[in-house]
């Protein structure tokens, strides 16, 4: 009789937790998920677009496809909210690497052999800013340890970073 005790019980117990989640399911005043109304976009017509709302013209090809050195910058030289904006989203996307004192020992970037470029060296500061936009946005150098950035940051703080990255100048 003790054999059977303990298998009645725990089936008992079962029973009684199926019990009460239905009537969970069933009387308590929340929704459970599958009772809540399923999002279909294919039930309704999709919106047309005006024209123009789109781009049909990718701006990244034409700055790849120029040369660096006939490249504008769109930010005016000194303009300290650009320099600003530039110095966060280095610290966010390039300090890593080229660290805090832009020499290329950053966290990341002391691991390189060779260590990533020296941002102040008079050969990188003395390069246009076009050449500096490619660089970033679609990777550089002889070794390509610059990873191509146009998907990760947004053009105008790429154009920011240089900017930033200007206003600092040469190692002396």
């Amino acid at each position: 009789m003790k054999r059977l005790l303990l298998p009645i019980i725990l089936l008992s117990l079962v029973w009684a937790g199926y019990v009460a989640l239905m009537a969970y399911d069933k009387y308590f005043p929340y929704g459970r998920m599958r009772e809540t109304p399923a999002v279909r976009p294919y039930e309704q017509p999709l919106l047309v677009m005006e024209a123009g709302t789109v781009p049909v013209s990718d701006p990244e090809a034409v700055y790849q496809a120029m040369d660096g050195r006939k490249v504008r910058s769109p930010i005016i030289p000194g303009d300290a909210k650009a320099i600003a904006r530039g110095q966060v989203v280095y610290a966010t996307f390039c300090r890593q690497c080229h660290g805090r004192e832009y020499d290329g020992n950053g966290t990341v970037g002391q691991s390189f052999s060779p260590l990533p470029t020296d941002i102040r060296s008079s050969r990188v500061q003395e390069l246009a800013d076009g050449v500096l936009f490619q660089h970033i946005s679609y990777g550089a150098g002889s070794n390509g340890r610059q990873p191509a950035l146009a998907t990760t940051i947004r053009a105008a703080d790429r154009w920011n970073v240089i900017a930033y990255l200007k206003s600092i100048g040469i190692r002396k």
